[in-house]
C-alpha cells in the first residue's frame, strides 16, 4: 500500500507566493510594508546591527583572556581511594560507579591530598608527584591511561 501513503492533514503547506498580483493576497508591496530599510532589495541586515549606532558588543569593555586550549580534568584525591578494596583496579569506570567522578572532561587527575591505606592499581590520565608517591608507598601501582 506504499502507493496510497499520504502525509497527515496539515503537514503540507503551500508556499507564500509574493508579488503575484492583488488576487494572491500578497501583491503590491509583497508583504514588506511600505518603505524603510527592510522593504529594499538586499534587505536582511546582519545580527547585532543597530542602524549605524555603535553596537553593544563594541560598547562594552573587554576584560581578560580565555585560553581555548586549556584542558580540564576531573579531580580525585588520594584519600578518596580508600573506599576501594585492596588489590582492586581503580580506573575511570570504577571512579564513576563510586560517584567520585561525574564528568571526565579531558581526563582524570589524581591529587595527593590525604593518606592511602589500601594497595590499589590506579589508572588515570594524570597524577601529581605527591599522589604518585603515596600510592606507591601503600604498595599500589600507578598507570597512566
Amino acid at each position: 500500500m506504499l502507493g496510497k501513503l499520504q502525509p497527515p492533514r496539515g503537514a503540507k503547506k503551500r508556499p507564500k507566493r509574493v508579488g503575484r498580483g492583488p488576487g494572491s493576497g500578497h501583491g503590491k508591496t509583497s508583504c514588506k510594508g511600505s518603505k524603510g530599510q527592510k522593504a529594499r532589495s538586499g534587505a536582511p541586515i546582519r545580527p547585532g546591527f543597530e542602524g549605524g549606532q555603535m553596537p553593544l558588543q563594541r560598547r562594552l569593555p573587554k576584560r581578560g583572556f580565555r585560553n581555548i586550549f586549556k584542558e580540564r580534568f576531573a579531580l580525585v584525591n588520594v584519600k578518596d581511594l580508600n573506599r576501594f578494596s585492596a588489590g582492586a583496579v581503580v580506573d575511570i569506570e570504577a571512579l564513576q560507579k563510586a560517584g567520585l567522578v561525574k564528568k571526565v572532561y579531558d581526563g582524570v587527575k589524581i591529587l595527593g591530598d590525604g593518606d592511602l591505606q589500601v594497595a590499589v592499581t590506579v589508572k588515570a590520565h594524570k597524577f601529581t608527584e605527591a599522589a604518585r608517591k603515596k600510592i606507591e608507598a601503600a604498595a599500589g601501582k600507578v598507570e597512566v591511561a
